[in-house]
């Protein structure tokens, strides 16, 4: 579990945020789909009291662009 530590030295909870890449997004950088999908979550965490939020995105590499790899 992921925490953070405040000035008191206790450890704080976050909350996680997850963004995935559709595979249909071809734009580079950070696409349009991960832009929204972090306004709309951080409009939801402010709006039920999730404190600390932290995003993770998902690139959109799969399992797929993997198979040459060993």
């Amino acid at each position: 579990m992921a925490t953070n530590k405040n000035i008191q030295g206790q450890e704080e909870k976050i909350t996680a945020l997850y963004c995935r890449l559709s595979q249909d997004d071809n734009l580079e950088g950070e696409s349009n789909s991960i832009s929204n999908q972090k306004e709309i979550l951080m409009t939801y965490a402010k709006k039920n009291g999730y404190l600390h939020p932290q995003f993770f995105v998902d690139d959109g590499i799969s399992g797929t662009t993997f198979a040459g790899v060993r």
